[in-house]
């Protein structure tokens, strides 16, 4: 062992850094991948000024006459992070070149492992070549060439060289790659950042699938560089075979564009841009796509798909940080016709419904607030655009306020919300002889607040009680049209309102707890009152955010059960249910809820008229609820059971049901849901709905899966929705093709059938041809 500074070790620093300069090939070559490429630098390594070099070898000679200097016998090198292990290595003085041979492994302070069975290099590094060079990078991506050299002291020049990622190899020597690429030349200029691949071979299976004779990419210094993108693929039915190449345009450091020109069979040129402009605190996107299509005869007649050619649309999103607490943004687009975006699968833009908004949003330690502003664009194949003009242009604001001291040993909070709603047309329905008013056409305002207080008291023998007192006041602006004779109820006639609630409440809960020697189980009896007046205007002002109500197991406990705050839960009443939590040693877990509620006086407000008969059949509407539960069981073996219902108070009989039947496996996993809702007549259901959906997947061999759903319409008799797919996905190749077709009465899907195809090579890109996801499956 001999160990020394550098100036004294000159020639075995030349051999360290031949190591490194024989790393530098590794990182030399980013075939495939721009962001990922290990880095070429200047040959010699970031060493410290103080590091100390260390020297082990069977044989050191120093022969006088030749001026060489020769270790001999496994020989290892410890500079500077670096270690070095070869069989032999020599410094020739008069020639100042340096060879190390034989078995030559290097690893760099990165953890990257160079291996070698020659190395050549000056003494300046300037040039230099290495024989039967392998790379093993620590993002597991391998390289190996037959022979590579430096040249002129700025290119790197490989001969013969193959690419490919293996995750697998880590744990799975014998594991082999489905892709790789070959190229009998790849040289990088360390002056111009670029990488230019020679007759390059892209192969998958062992067989070429791509051949290019010259390609020039930016190295791994260049984070962004204006040039082509993977090209991107899509198949719909009515559009036939999309093909795009993206040119990425890289304008400056904070602004950047993407131009997506699409060509589709079916429909002719499509073309999709993007800029992108980046701020200290935020980001602006801009986006915009038209085409003026080739064969409107393909789309459903008397749609808006058909009725067109030339469509197209515009969309911005913004987001902003002011400062941690604060933020603002929006999310907004405008489109020629209602269904553009959503018929050509414009990504992110192609919901059934777009939520345009801007938003100003607050979070403190005791109080947030959130500003936002609302236009639902309905995407359908409706030429009159009726769905959208029904839904409302709306504006809320939602304030919270905890008061960070206690107030009478108890929680104070104010809670506000103001929300102002305007409608081109009123959005009215008739089903089964039931009228439900969705929206009336018209502006109204509302604004809440209410103050509540509440307390957890535990008292002698584990009961614990939490009282609370409550608040609230509402002031209305009311220019919506009168609902007119069609409405069961009394509609408020005046241009304006108020009303308001008071109410006081006590919630008592005794926790039983029980143990034996391999469980665990609680018991929890739960027992609430709440006491106040009748509802004010029950029924008589515009409901928007309170029409969907659903009584079950979730919402037994609710203060005031209703969805939003257009409606106000009055009268008194009384809600009583056991809750359990079992857990088991062998990882067995049980838990349930049931319970029943009881209107005691006063108004029932779910028995009052409403304008989208939020109540009506919904199991509130009679003084005696019916009764709700939720039961569910969580196997070790990957098994869970979960349902919940409601039956009838009378006879039992079952008037809602979910039940969620799941397996997680090794191999297999699937969910089967079926849903069951009894006919609501007066909420506008004059039949029962019964739906079963089911999905799955089953991995058959080693990274390899077949999936697939289906949703059936009990009713109908009739399979509404079903697909299948298969995936590839070893973490380096991903490879999955999907298809799904959809029956869709309405007509406001565009496409009825479509395949998705996803290829996807880690380091490399993506290539995508439609959707591939299918009810959660990927």
């Amino acid at each position: 062992m001999a160990a020394g500074d550098r100036n004294a070790n000159r020639w075995l620093k030349s051999a360290l850094l031949a190591g490194a300069a024989l790393c530098a090939v590794v990182v030399a070559v980013p075939l495939p991948a721009l962001a990922q490429a290990p880095r070429l630098e200047a040959m010699e390594p970031d060493i410290p000024a103080d590091a100390k070099l260390l020297l082990a070898a069977n044989e050191l000679v120093y022969n006088n006459d030749t001026e060489k200097v020769i270790a001999r016998g496994a020989v290892q090198i410890n500079y500077g992070g670096y270690q070095l292990v070869a069989r032999e290595v020599e410094y020739d003085q008069p020639t100042g070149r340096l060879t190390a041979r034989g078995e030559i492994e290097l690893i760099e302070p990165t953890g990257n492992r160079v291996y070698a069975e020659e190395l050549n290099l000056s003494d300046d590094f300037a040039n230099g070549f290495v024989n039967a060079l392998r790379i093993e990078t620590t993002d597991l991506t391998k390289l190996a060439a037959t022979s590579g050299e430096r040249v002129n002291g700025e290119e790197m020049i490989l001969n013969h060289a193959v690419y490919t990622a293996c995750t697998p190899c880590a744990t799975n020597p014998e594991h082999r790659s489905l892709w790789q690429i070959k190229a009998e030349r790849v040289v990088q200029n360390g002056r111009t950042h670029t990488v230019r691949l020679e007759r390059a071979r892209f192969e998958m299976f062992g067989k070429p699938i791509a051949y290019i004779p010259v390609l020039e990419l930016p190295d791994h210094t260049v984070k962004r560089k204006s040039g082509f993108l993977f090209p991107q693929f899509s198949y719909a039915q009515k559009l036939g075979l999309g093909v795009s190449t993206p040119y990425y345009f890289a304008i400056a450091p904070d602004m950047d564009a993407t131009v997506s020109p699409m060509v589709y069979t079916r429909q002719g040129f499509l073309l999709e841009t993007e800029f992108r402009k980046r701020f200290h605190n935020g980001l602006v996107t801009l986006r915009a796509a038209g085409i003026n299509q080739m064969h409107p005869s393909s789309f459903t007649a008397g749609t808006s798909d058909r009725l067109e050619e030339w469509r197209g649309m515009v969309a911005s999103e913004g987001k902003f940080t002011i400062n941690p607490r604060w933020a603002f943004g929006w999310d907004v687009m405008l489109q020629s016709d209602n269904n553009f975006s959503r018929t050509y699968d414009l990504s992110g833009l192609d919901d059934r419904i777009h939520t345009n908004q801007g938003y100003l949003t607050g979070l403190g330690r005791r109080n947030s607030f959130d500003l936002r502003a609302f236009y639902f664009d309905v995407q359908d194949a409706d030429p009159t655009d009726t769905l959208e003009r029904q839904q409302a242009i709306a504006q809320t604001l939602d304030h919270q306020y905890i008061v960070p001291q206690p107030v009478f040993g108890g929680e104070l909070s104010v809670t506000t919300n103001v929300t102002n709603v305007e409608r081109d047309l009123g959005d009215t329905y008739t089903l089964g002889g039931s009228t439900r008013f969705r929206g009336l056409e018209g502006g109204t305002t509302r604004l809440t607040s209410e103050i509540e207080w509440k307390r957890q008291v535990v008292v002698p023998g584990g009961l614990v009680l939490t009282p609370m007192l409550a608040a609230r006041g509402d002031l209305h602006r009311l220019q919506m049209a009168n609902p007119g004779a069609g409405y069961a109820g009394t509609y408020e006639a005046d241009d304006r309102a108020t009303r308001s609630m008071l109410t006081a409440g006590l919630e008592a809960r005794y926790p039983i707890l029980g143990t034996t020697e391999h469980s665990t189980h609680l018991f929890e009896p739960i027992g609430q009152i709440y006491a106040r007046p009748s509802e004010r205007l029950a029924g008589g002002l515009p409901n928007e955010d309170a029409q969907s109500f659903v009584f079950d197991a979730t919402s037994l406990f609710e203060r005031d059960k209703f969805s939003g705050f257009d409606r106000i839960e009055g009268g008194t009443r009384a809600n009583v249910g056991l809750r359990y939590t079992g857990t088991f040693d062998n990882g067995l877990k049980l838990r349930s809820v049931v319970g029943q509620s009881f209107h005691i006086a006063g108004l029932n407000s779910f028995a009052t008229p409403d304008l989208v008969n939020a109540g009506a059949n919904s199991g509130l509407e009679n003084d005696v609820s019916d009764y709700v539960g939720m039961a569910g069981v969580d196997l070790p073996n990957g098994l869970s059971i979960a349902t919940s219902a409601r039956l009838d108070k009378d006879d039992l009989s079952l008037r809602r049901s979910d039940t969620a039947l799941r397996f997680d496996g090794a191999r297999f996993e699937s969910e089967l849901i079926y849903t069951r809702i009894a006919a609501q007549p007066r909420y506008g259901l004059p039949t029962p709905q019964d739906e079963i959906q089911t999905a799955a997947a089953y991995k058959f061999r080693d990274y390899w899966s077949v999936f697939g759903s289906l949703t059936y319409d009990i009713n109908r008799h009739s399979i509404s929705r079903n697909g299948i797919g298969v995936s590839y996905d070893d973490r380096d190749t991903v490879l999955s093709v999907v298809y799904e077709e959809t029956r869709d009465k309405s007509g406001t899907t565009a496409n009825d059938w479509s395949i998705g195809a996803r290829l996807t090579f880690r380091t490399l890109g993506d290539i995508r041809i439609g959707d591939t996801t299918l009810n959660g499956f990927e």
